[in-house]
């Protein structure tokens, strides 16, 4: 505890906030560095000179408007607080802003000043904070792109198996490591099934990582209820999407990974001792030996 529980939880929101606005970014920029990156690759392959581009990474160039290309202010790109001052519209020419931006910084802020309550001002809390960030990125990376960097996801598994060995997690590092094994083992073996009686790609190899991700964090006793999440998730956002138009078509393909992210982040709020209170029939087996 640094001061006190309310003022951690604060604290620990506004950090949320501040990370949130960098989520922005790496959701926005992190699937284009992929696509250039894999440009430059078949330019290699095939013999050609790759495209000559301006640096683009998480860092460069400055944060702009996509219409008039206007640079952000520093002022302009305070959480939450410049897209209410500036009424949600680019200061130089007026094009609406998305209002996913101030969103993706408010949900950030409330999972991290959640996870100070639940573990207060400390590095347990920072390492959760830390899968949030990565399962919020995820979230929403796959539902713009229907892509799930390995970069990404090879972060969320090695931080959970170096979590659990630390003693960071109450998951003993066997059950992280057959978790990783058993989440990656169900999806890649319901993908080959599927494949093999209809002919189509079910889900991307995306979603077996990052389910082997989750099962290093939560570990292997939990794949089940993370699965049974991933469908709760699922439901809740293809209603809402349906609500508002954009499932007219049933053909439409909806990626798997953010059911799967969203059931990571319920399971994390809710806490892994008291999800097993809640849905005790998610828990056929017994937990594995340390």
């Amino acid at each position: 505890m640094l001061v006190s529980p309310g003022v951690d939880a604060a604290l620990f929101g506004v950090l949320g906030l501040l990370v949130g606005s960098f989520l922005n970014v790496v959701i926005y920029r992190l699937p284009r560095m992929m696509e250039a990156e894999w440009a430059d690759n078949c330019a290699e392959l095939s013999g050609t000179e790759a495209p000559e581009r301006e640096p683009f990474n998480l860092a460069r160039p400055r944060s702009r408007c996509q219409k008039c290309q206007h640079v952000i202010r520093w002022y302009e790109n305070i959480p939450v607080l410049s897209y209410v001052a500036l009424r949600g519209r680019c200061s130089s020419c007026g094009t609406s802003i998305g209002i996913r931006y101030p969103l993706v910084e408010l949900a950030t802020g409330l999972v991290f000043a959640t996870l100070a309550g639940m573990y207060g001002a400390t590095l347990v809390g920072l390492v959760w904070a830390a899968l949030a960030c990565l399962l919020i990125a995820q979230f929403f990376i796959d539902f713009d792109t229907q892509l799930l960097p390995d970069d990404l996801n090879y972060l969320i598994l090695w931080l959970g198996l170096i979590a659990s060995a630390m003693g960071w997690t109450s998951v003993p590092l066997s059950s992280a490591v057959w978790g990783a094994v058993f989440g990656y083992l169900s999806l890649w073996t319901v993908y080959q099934v599927h494949h093999g009686l209809t002919g189509k790609q079910g889900m991307g190899h995306g979603d077996f990582k990052l389910l082997a991700g989750l099962g290093a964090w939560f570990g292997a006793e939990y794949l089940v209820a993370i699965i049974l999440l991933s469908s709760v998730v699922g439901t809740v956002i293809g209603g809402g999407l349906l609500l508002v138009g954009r499932l007219a078509h049933r053909d439409i393909p909806i990626p798997f990974g953010p059911f799967l992210a969203g059931a990571g982040l319920l399971a994390m709020l809710v806490g892994p001792a008291r999800l097993e209170s809640l849905i005790p029939f998610a828990f056929p087996f017994t937990r594995l030996a340390a």
